[in-house]
C-alpha cells in the first residue's frame, strides 16, 4: 500500500514503519537522556546548597573570632 507524503512521494507502509521505529527509538534515548540530566541537575543543586550553607557558616565564624580579638584600648597607632 503505497501513500503520500508531505512532499508528494510516494511512500510504502514498510518505509513508514522503519520511520517510526527510528522516531521511538530517538525518543526513548532523549527520554532517557533528560531524565539523566535531570538527576546531575539535582545532585548540583544539592551540592551548591551545601556550599552555600557552608559559606555561611564559615563567614559566621570569622565574624565571631574577628569580634573576640578586637579589644577596645588594646589598639595602638600605627606609629608603634
Amino acid at each position: 500500500m503505497n501513500t503520500l507524503s508531505r512532499t508528494g512521494k510516494s511512500v510504502n507502509a514498510a518505509d513508514l514503519e522503519a520511520r517510526l521505529t527510528e522516531l521511538e527509538g530517538r525518543y526513548a534515548f532523549l527520554d532517557d537522556l533528560v531524565n539523566q540530566l535531570d538527576a546531575v541537575i539535582i545532585r548540583q543543586q544539592r551540592s551548591i546548597e551545601e556550599l552555600r550553607l557552608e559559606l555561611q557558616h564559615t563567614r559566621e565564624l570569622m565574624a565571631q573570632a574577628q569580634a573576640e580579638t578586637a579589644e577596645p584600648g588594646d589598639d595602638r597607632p600605627p606609629h608603634y
